[in-house]
């Protein structure tokens, strides 16, 4: 995408409007199919397909109907917890009224998304007697790709853009949504090329290519970590959402950065974790008692 980009010269930044997208797949009357709903419906169906294919790998610590209930249960927390999460952290006036109930109008957490699956995770691993860690290493190897996908809707949508460029950058953009109209980082690319595919990459490899998933905690570990600081630095090209804005300002450090901290802290020690404890070995988890 960014060579497409960057071929249209690196004098002149490249409008949005001209690249010839809308949000939506399609209209019907007053309904619109918008890339941002399919965007989510298809990160959530390719996990649970790809999930369905890692437990059938020798060491998985649960069964098809685990994987059935924490689809059904993820896929609630993901859109519960991004939207209270989006009004909690970002927007608290959603509160007030049924705005906050506008999905399709855009505004989701990735910080409350995650959340929310963890609480989902809890729920399905304490019904089924599972180890609630290694659900968590199965659960984050299918994030990133979906991440990636929300991204990329996110650019489609001319949303989330990034902060104006100082130099005379291939690829930059000006935006219809942007009251100031100047050239910004498309940032909506680097975060779904460092924090989904690069990540989605490296995550998937050490569970089919390596022992990753025999030791407990190591692939949410990298995953936890990877996001924390691909978020952390992609928040320096990505503009600070307008309420946050003069908050970015005092603190040094936007909204998504400090949260992004506590995400490096854990992952790390996640990781630790992971290393020092013994290997499960090559013959599985022990059964889950029956849901």
């Amino acid at each position: 995408m960014l060579s497409l980009l960057a071929a249209s010269g690196a004098s002149d930044p490249i409008y949005w409007e001209n690249l010839g997208l809308r949000p939506y797949l399609f209209e019907i009357g007053s309904f619109q199919l918008r890339f941002y709903s399919l965007a989510y419906l298809l990160g959530i169906l390719l996990g649970y397909w790809h999930l369905s294919k890692m437990i059938k790998a020798p060491g998985s610590p649960m069964a098809q109907r685990h994987a059935d209930d924490l689809f059904f249960y993820c896929t609630l927390g993901i859109i519960l917890g991004g939207r209270l999460g989006y009004a909690a952290f970002y927007k608290p006036e959603l509160f007030g009224g049924m705005d906050l109930f506008k999905l399709w109008e855009g505004g989701m957490s990735f910080h409350g998304g995650v959340i929310g699956v963890l609480v989902a995770i809890s729920w399905v691993a304490w019904r089924g007697g599972l180890n609630w860690l290694r659900v968590c290493d199965y659960i984050s190897v299918n994030v990133p790709l979906a991440y990636m996908l929300g991204r990329f809707a996110n650019f489609i949508n001319g949303e989330l853009y990034g902060r104006a460029v100082e130099s005379d950058l291939p690829f930059a953009m000006i935006f219809p949504t942007d009251p100031e109209q100047l050239a910004r980082h498309p940032s909506q690319l680097y975060q779904a090329g460092l924090e989904g595919l690069m990540l989605g990459l490296l995550v998937i490899g050490l569970f089919w290519k390596t022992r990753a998933r025999y030791r407990p905690g190591l692939l949410v570990g990298i995953f936890t970590l990877g996001m924390g600081v691909g978020r952390f630095v992609n928040e320096f090209f990505r503009e600070p959402d307008s309420q946050l804005a003069e908050f970015a300002r005092e603190t040094g450090l936007s909204m998504g950065q400090w949260l992004s901290l506590p995400m490096v802290a854990v992952g790390l020690a996640v990781i630790a974790y992971s290393l020092i404890r013994p290997s499960i070995g090559g013959a599985g988890a022990a059964k889950p008692r029956a849901a």
